[in-house]
């Protein structure tokens, strides 16, 4: 949900806002970007409806902690509201308990939501790692979900979230790919 007519904090080199979708998944603050009508607040609302938390629809509040982090937050004005296509302005916080709701999360991954167009390059093994976004100066990893027809988006953003915890554990499902069929070749 927009809020353009309020006045934001002023932009500095330690807050910035954002937008995108804002939600915790398994306890990761995921930004999800992407082009207006793509299916952010609809993924975010599905996420929502099976036990994650939402911080921020649309506009998202960004701000370094003292700790040197990225901690994100919704406006004042829109918090715990979001906008769905055909239902309007909805309260999460109403429709789904306070529990759905964190009012600022720590920034821990980007998800970007890119129409998928033939021809469209894919990684599609994992062996390249996405480009990071840069955000107040620190880098945040980044995945591309490309979105078409019959994909479940909220279901791709809860397993890019899942890799990622994973990728800070040091595991690699293509690295791990790539030692079995090393070992299967000697």
């Amino acid at each position: 949900m927009a809020d353009r007519s309020a006045p934001g904090p002023p932009e500095s080199a330690d807050q910035t806002t954002i937008s995108a979708g804002f939600l915790k998944i398994f306890g990761l603050g995921t930004l999800i970007l992407g082009d207006s009508g793509i299916g952010k607040s609809e993924s975010a609302l599905e996420l929502i409806a099976r036990g994650h938390q939402f911080v921020a629809d649309d506009i998202v509040l960004i701000r370094v902690t003292p700790g040197g982090e990225l901690a994100g937050t919704a406006p004042t004005l829109s918090r715990n509201f979001m906008e769905i296509r055909g239902l309007g302005i909805i309260n999460i916080r109403a429709i789904f308990g306070p529990r759905s709701i964190a009012r600022e999360a720590k920034v821990d991954l980007v998800v970007k939501l890119k129409k998928w167009r033939r021809g469209y390059e894919v990684d599609r093994l994992g062996l390249k790692p996405g480009d990071d976004m840069t955000i107040l100066g620190r880098k945040i990893p980044q995945l591309a979900i490309p979105v078409a027809p019959g994909r479940n988006i909220a279901t791709l953003i809860e397993v890019a979230c899942k890799v990622h915890i994973l990728r800070k554990k040091g595991y690699s499902a293509p690295d791990e790919i790539i030692r079995r069929l090393d070992r299967a070749l000697t």
